[in-house]
């Protein structure tokens, strides 16, 4: 058994240990909401979702995304967690259906890898993303078919969000500028 492609589940009431195995090495995890439902993210480009609730098994694959050198990680997200969200080494966010496995959309409008995704827990139509071009996105995604808003840019200010830049600098979506 080799650590770096095994999860253990281990639950405190029943004193019982599972365990999740991949054939490739995992990067990164993330846990539904619910406590049923794991998304782990692989060295392979790969992203699994497994059910845990009783028997761990592999439910869905979710691919698209580019992770070649960096942790990636992805998460459950919109109304009912019905979507996956992830990072990604092209400088994209990659949004699956989460029961189908099928891509949505893929957001452009950072220009270095995309590290982590969030998804708001209040607002299911709102993502945040972290690049290595040291801005956070805010994401305002449309209720009926959770596509994006327009993205036109002018220097740097996007019109679908916030963008937040290393030096001090907030690019808010009304078009002012604040430090």
């Amino acid at each position: 058994m080799d650590r770096e492609c095994t999860i253990r589940l281990f639950d405190r009431e029943t004193k019982q240990e599972r365990l999740i195995e991949e054939e490739n090495t995992i990067t990164s995890f993330s846990l539904s909401e619910d406590g049923d439902f794991l998304l782990v993210n692989l060295t392979t480009e790969a992203i699994h979702l497994w059910n845990i609730r009783n028997c761990p098994i592999r439910v869905n694959r979710y691919a698209g995304h580019k992770r070649s050198r960096f942790v990636i990680r992805s998460c459950f997200g919109g109304s009912e967690q019905a979507f996956i969200a992830s990072g990604s080494e092209d400088s994209q966010i990659y949004i699956w259906h989460r029961g189908t496995g099928d891509l949505i959309e893929t957001l452009p409008g950072h220009t270095g890898t995309v590290n982590c995704v969030s998804w708001n827990p209040a607002n299911p139509h709102m993502l945040a993303s972290a690049s290595d071009d040291h801005t956070v996105r805010i994401w305002g995604l449309k209720k009926a078919n959770l596509k994006r808003k327009d993205v036109g840019s002018s220097n740097g200010i996007y019109a679908n969000g916030s963008s937040i830049p290393s030096k001090g600098m907030v690019h808010q979506c009304n078009g002012n500028s604040s430090k």
